[in-house]
This record gives structure tokens, sequence and C-alpha cells, in this order.
């Protein structure tokens, strides 16, 4: 279900977005709200899924994850047992940061980050090819990144 956003509602959204360590007494001045009032509206937010949940978000790079890679998935059949098991067996790979389920000639798209190439050959020998299940594999290195950001586009509100 999809909430009615106002503009209030926007600025305070775009403002955490660009800094959630943001304070309560910057965030209230900027939407012009009293802090009980401020805390009433992110209240609000929460419960109704707006707000996922507050995070940091870390370099990679800065961890040694020099490789980020996009590996496409394909499962030999497309039972439920078989798909619950890939999936289960998703969640327990550090590596793989998101994993999407596609339409089209892939069954899966992971977002996977490594250290170097033989941290690339463990996870893909030795994580993920031993999946039951696993038909196809198909990996992909990011050169360079060009746009990266978990904003969500608010109506035009740019911070």
């Amino acid at each position: 279900m999809e909430i009615e956003l106002d503009d209030v509602d926007r600025v305070l959204l775009a403002s955490l977005q660009a800094d959630a360590r943001i304070t309560n007494t910057e965030l209230a001045r900027r939407v012009e709200l009293s802090p009980p009032g401020l805390q009433k509206r992110l209240k609000k937010l929460e419960d109704a899924g707006v707000i996922a949940q507050y995070v940091t978000l870390v370099n990679r790079e800065a961890l040694g994850f020099d490789m980020l890679c996009y590996v496409q998935v394909t499962l030999q059949r497309h039972e439920p047992t078989a798909v619950s098991n890939f999936r289960e067996a998703v969640q327990r790979m550090p590596e793989v940061l998101e994993c999407y389920h596609l339409t089209g000639e892939y069954d899966y798209l992971l977002k996977v980050i490594l250290r170097n190439r033989r941290h690339l050959e463990q996870f893909l020998l030795e994580t993920l090819t031993p999946v039951p299940g696993m038909d196809k594999i198909r990996t992909s290195l990011v050169l360079s990144e060009i746009k990266t950001t978990t904003a969500v586009p608010l109506n035009g509100v740019i911070e």
C-alpha cells in the first residue's frame, strides 16, 4: 500500500537519506516542527514501512573488498524445494549483498563483493557451484561504478 507524502515528509526523508546522522534538533528545524512533532512524523513513517531501517553505509574497498561482481544464476528446475534451497543457501553467503529473482534468461541476479581473484574463484567453485540444483552461472566483473545510491527519489526534492 502506497502512502501519501506531504512536503514535510519529503524534506524529512530527503534529509535522512542524505545524512542519517543529522541531529533531531537540526531535522526538526529543517522541517519546521517541534522535536515531539518530528518524533511523531518519524514514527508514522516507520510504522507505515516508509522508513525500513537506519544503517551505516560502509566503503567496501576500505575494508579490502576490491571486486564487485554481478552473478547471474539459472537453476536446473524450478520446483519449490530447489528454489527454497537456493534462497536459503544465498542467505548464508556473506559475500552476497543483494539477490533478485528475475524474469528472462536467468533466474537470479546476485550482487557480490570479493577481496580478489582467488576469493572470486573460491566463491564460485566452493560456495555457489555446490548449491543443489545449480545449472548455469555467469559472472560479470564491475570495472567502475558510474552511479551508486540508496536514495529513493521523492518527487523533485533533492538534498
